[in-house]
């Protein structure tokens, strides 16, 4: 398939340049967010030495407000680190790494996304922005809007947002996807396959994708619902984003397996909103208005047009992948 080899290394340059730049801002948002929490004052009255206890989350319970050395900056180390671990996993693996994989498809049109995590993660990432555009531009026509809760603190904001994904992929995707999808497609069981499984459920022999597809989209519909169910919530119109990015989400999850879903979830939560607090404090001006500069209107239209190559590439990839099976048949 000398033809589909030219064609993927003709739209490689563009893609890989694409997830290369896409990259390279993921991994900056690193540092920044460090600077965010330990060196910024968006804080206001209260700093990275917040007491764990004194959060909402712990609200109504016997721990809210009991004394501790516990600290959200603590907590905010400790995710941060985890994050990062997850990072460089999904740049070196599982197979080969991203320097690799991006060089294989330009140099000899080779297109294997399962090869490298981070290409899966910033291709379905830039997939999920997409996504969510078009169904925010679709709901604005019949004035629908998407109205995200009341910050109590534009720190502690950060901090949930940075906790969340951790939190809901163990939920939604681990408990809710994972054990599921090993209890029907599973014909063995050993504590160590199981937490396998659950790592990455594509080692499952998935024969028949109805039943996983039904469930990835159920849970993806449950996970729309909690975005707009409970406490000081996202306004209705979130449900449709939500649910969509829970459904890629949980697709993703099912294909590549943890580490590029809680990544994909991580950069949609801590990722953007690192780079909208940093344009805040360096221009002087409200998060909101943060979200507004030209810089992360700029992000939009790259991660906008990097999904619609990856789209591209994907339905070249399957348009590909039928036109070799019929000829081996």
């Amino acid at each position: 398939m000398q033809n589909s080899n030219k064609i993927f290394q003709l739209i490689g340059i563009p893609f890989t340049a694409f997830l290369s730049v896409i990259f390279g801002l993921l991994f900056v948002s690193f540092p920044i967010g460090i600077y965010v929490v330990f060196e910024s004052e968006i804080g206001d009255d209260i700093n990275f030495e917040y007491p764990l206890t004194h959060l909402v989350l712990f609200k109504n319970t016997d721990l809210y407000q009991s004394p501790t050395d516990v600290s959200i900056g603590d907590v905010f180390v400790i995710l941060w680190i985890f994050y990062l671990v997850i990072f460089v996993i999904a740049l070196l693996g599982p197979r080969h790494g991203f320097l690799q994989t991006m060089s294989s498809m330009i140099s000899f049109g080779k297109y294997d996304d399962k090869s490298n995590y981070m290409i899966g993660v910033i291709k379905w990432l830039s997939v999920l922005v997409l996504a969510s555009i078009l169904v925010n531009f679709i709901q604005e026509q019949f004035e629908i809007d998407i109205v995200p809760p009341l910050a109590e603190n534009d720190l502690l904001q950060f901090f949930y947002v940075s906790l969340a994904p951790v939190i809901e992929e163990f939920g939604f995707r681990l408990l809710l996807l994972g054990i599921p999808l090993f209890v029907f497609y599973s014909h063995k069981f050993s504590l160590k396959y199981f937490l396998r499984c659950l790592w990455t459920p594509n080692i499952l022999d998935v024969h028949n994708y109805k039943k996983a597809v039904f469930l990835i989209i159920f849970v993806g519909f449950i996970f729309g619902f909690a975005h707009i169910a409970f406490g000081e919530s996202w306004s209705e119109g979130k449900f449709a984003q939500a649910s969509i990015s829970g459904i890629i989400l949980g697709w993703v999850y099912l294909r590549y397996g943890f580490v590029v879903s809680i990544l994909i979830h991580w950069a949609t939560n801590y990722f953007i909103f690192a780079y909208a607090i940093f344009l805040s404090q360096l221009n002087v001006i409200s998060i909101e208005d943060a979200f507004s500069h030209s810089l992360m209107s700029s992000l939009e239209i790259l991660f906008l047009m990097s999904g619609m190559l990856s789209v591209g590439v994907m339905f070249l990839d399957k348009f590909y992948s039928k036109k070799e099976s019929r000829l081996e048949i």
